[in-house]
This record gives structure tokens, C-alpha cells and sequence, in this order.
């Protein structure tokens, strides 16, 4: 029996003997000129030339889209470190403490044009014990801030911090950002918690990337610590 019978070639072969033999249509040129195939646009045959700039045609456009994606986000990038600039300068413009958390909210809220905004700080100074942002809290929630080593993106439903919102309602989804005094990512307790909401369920929808919602936690928590026993 033949060897090729035995052992018939495949369209694999075919395809790695043309990739290590790139001389083969040097030796061959007319078949360049004879291989039609079928375009992707239509059922008519093509030249092996035309489907090539076809299909560099179609990466070209696939760059394109690409390049073009990269720009709007670094465009949107930027427009969220400017937010977070003029956002933090507020912050550093607070001369009275008792002000200072109002402030954060308002402008936190109006920079970011996020609906709706909570703040809860626990174990402050006497002197803001009895003020609202300081009340309220449960032991769970407590514990629940001090869990979390990332902000916590997704849906609004079963959590003690949604009814710390003005409109607990309407909110579809919510960012959860805990406050500490080390590292926004560290693991130490945390002594409050920010909460961002929007009646849109995709404004903050679980694996949002939380870069920037960790340097607003890192800013909140520096100003914030003005707050606590010294």
C-alpha cells in the first residue's frame, strides 16, 4: 500500500508546508494569479490578492476601533482626575470640621453627578457625637465596612447602608466605600463608609473598576480623620 494512502496528507500539512516554504510561490507565482477564493462580502470569487487586502482592510479597521477606544477612555480618564482634583481642593478649603462632611457630600455629589450620596462616621470626637453622619450605624454594618479591602460595586438591595440614603428607593445600584486611616486597599477596621447610588442598575454594576473610587476613599478618609479623637 502506498504511503499516502497509508498516511494521507491534510489541509494541515498543506497549510505548514506553504508557512515554512516561503519561497514556494516564488517558484510558483502563477498560482497567485490562479487561486480565486470566496469574498465575505458576497458569494463571488476574488483573487488571492484581493481576499489579502480584504482582510488587511478589515485589521486595519479592527486597529482603528481600538485606537479609538483607547483615546475616549483616556479621555474619560482624564475628565475623572480632574473631577477628583477639583474634588480634593474643596476638601483642603474646609477650615471648620463641623462643616466638613456636608461639604464632602455636596461636592463629591456635584462633581461626580452622582444622584444620591450618604456619609456614616463612627467612634468621632465628642464634640460630633451627636450629629447625624455620626448616628445610626449598627454593629453589622460596622463589621461589613471593615470587611471590605475594595469599594463594593453592584446592587442596592439587602444592605443596611442603601436606608442611609436620602431616597433609599429609587437607588438601583450603589458603590460602598469604606473609609480607614491606612491604605484604601489595607485591612485594618475602617471608621466609616461612603455611599454613592444611582437609579441607573449599570452605573455602578459588580466589576466596575474601582481605581478611582479608591483614591476618592483615600482623600474622604484623610479629611474625614479630622473627625476622630485626637
Amino acid at each position: 500500500m502506498a504511503l499516502n494512502q497509508m498516511n494521507p496528507i491534510t489541509e494541515d500539512d498543506i497549510a505548514n508546508y506553504l508557512a515554512n516554504s516561503p519561497d514556494f510561490f516564488e517558484r510558483h507565482a502563477q498560482l497567485l494569479a490562479a487561486v480565486h477564493l470566496t469574498s465575505p462580502h458576497g458569494n463571488r470569487a476574488v483573487s488571492l490578492q484581493e481576499r489579502q487586502a480584504e482582510m488587511l482592510r478589515e485589521k486595519i479597521k479592527a486597529l482603528e476601533h481600538r485606537i479609538m477606544d483607547m483615546v475616549r477612555h483616556g479621555n474619560e480618564n482624564m475628565v475623572i482626575a480632574d473631577r477628583i482634583h477639583r474634588w480634593a481642593r474643596s476638601l483642603l478649603l474646609v477650615q471648620s470640621t463641623r462643616a466638613l462632611p456636608a461639604t464632602l457630600l455636596t461636592d463629591l455629589q456635584s462633581q461626580f453627578m452622582v444622584p444620591q450620596v450618604a456619609l456614616k462616621v463612627w467612634d468621632v470626637d465628642a464634640r460630633y457625637a451627636g450629629d447625624s453622619y455620626a448616628q445610626g450605624v449598627s454593629d453589622d454594618a460596622r463589621s461589613f465596612a471593615s470587611s471590605l479591602t475594595q469599594p463594593y460595586c453592584g446592587l442596592a438591595s439587602g444592605l443596611e447602608a442603601v436606608g442611609w440614603l436620602p431616597e433609599p428607593a429609587t437607588a438601583m445600584s450603589i458603590a460602598l466605600i469604606p473609609l480607614r486611616t491606612g491604605p484604601a486597599d489595607g485591612a485594618g477596621p475602617a471608621f466609616g463608609m461612603l455611599v454613592l447610588a444611582s437609579p441607573d442598575p449599570q452605573r455602578f454594576q459588580s466589576g466596575f473598576a474601582t481605581d478611582f473610587l479608591e483614591r476618592i476613599a483615600e482623600l474622604a478618609s484623610a479629611a474625614l480623620s479630622r473627625l476622630r479623637p485626637r
